[in-house]
């Protein structure tokens, strides 16, 4: 990011990054399928909209419609979300969905350290949750299918990239 003060005595910066009408950083260059930046002016993927309350319900919904068409990226964002508006006691649980998606975005892109790494995160921060399997959410479906995706990744195997089923 290119950056100056404006002025000097009361720190403020003027920047050459998108923002949002509230002010806060928001990338509005165009993304491809896996979320990679795009040139601006480029035709991208429709993204999911960013700051959207969603019912737990909706939010499990929209990311596993977005898992099955191979947008693993975009469903990080709509668990992103929910992370952020979970009551205390769940944002563990939600954290650790967003993480298994930017885990599967990873290994699409050919990255098998950062998918191991972010779906053994991700399962980790999930497992506690087995007990409760809150919102219908297969927490030991998912705990298992990160943690084999995550050792042929760390193993240098071929990947299984379907998508895991949120819900059992």
């Amino acid at each position: 990011m290119r950056s100056r003060p404006a002025n000097p005595q009361d720190g403020l910066v003027v920047s050459d990054r998108d923002r949002d009408a509230q002010g806060r950083a928001r990338n509005a260059r165009p993304r491809d399928g896996l979320g990679r930046p795009l040139p601006y002016g480029a035709v991208g993927e429709e993204r999911a909209p960013e700051g959207v309350l969603r019912p737990p319900d909706q939010a499990l919904a929209e990311a596993q419609h977005l898992l099955d068409a191979g947008r693993p990226f975009h469903a990080h964002e709509v668990l992103e979300d929910a992370w952020k508006s979970a009551p205390e006691e769940e944002r563990l649980l939600w954290r650790g969905l967003a993480q298994l998606a930017v885990g599967l975005t990873h290994a699409a892109r050919g990255n098998p350290r950062g998918a191991a790494s972010l779906l053994e995160r991700g399962a980790t921060n999930i497992a506690e949750y087995r007990p409760r399997q809150p919102h219908g959410i297969d927490v030991d479906g998912l705990v298992r299918w990160a943690r084999r995706l995550s050792g042929a990744a760390a193993a240098g195997q071929d990947l299984d990239l379907r998508a895991p089923t949120l819900r059992g």
